[in-house]
């Protein structure tokens, strides 16, 4: 059973600002050779309402892979 909550992402957090619990959405912020660090923005004023940090390896939300110029594969 170890391990079971490595890669817990929030759905919704309490926001100060809006004084409730409100559903919040995953920036990317920061990618470092190890690990990459996402903020959690309230959907209904923007504010940051904390941070998560992703090591290398580790379960991130994925896109499509992107080539060096920015589209993603297999599109010319």
């Amino acid at each position: 059973m170890s391990g079971q909550f490595d890669s817990l992402q929030a759905s919704s957090l309490y926001c100060r600002r809006c004084g409730v619990s409100m559903p919040v959405r995953e920036r990317l912020l920061l990618v470092l050779p190890g690990k990459e660090i996402y903020d959690y923005l309230c959907t209904g004023c923007a504010d940051s309402l904390g941070q998560r940090e992703v090591s290398a390896g580790g379960s991130a939300p994925t896109g499509p892979a992107r080539t060096s110029r920015g589209r993603p594969q297999g599109m010319l």
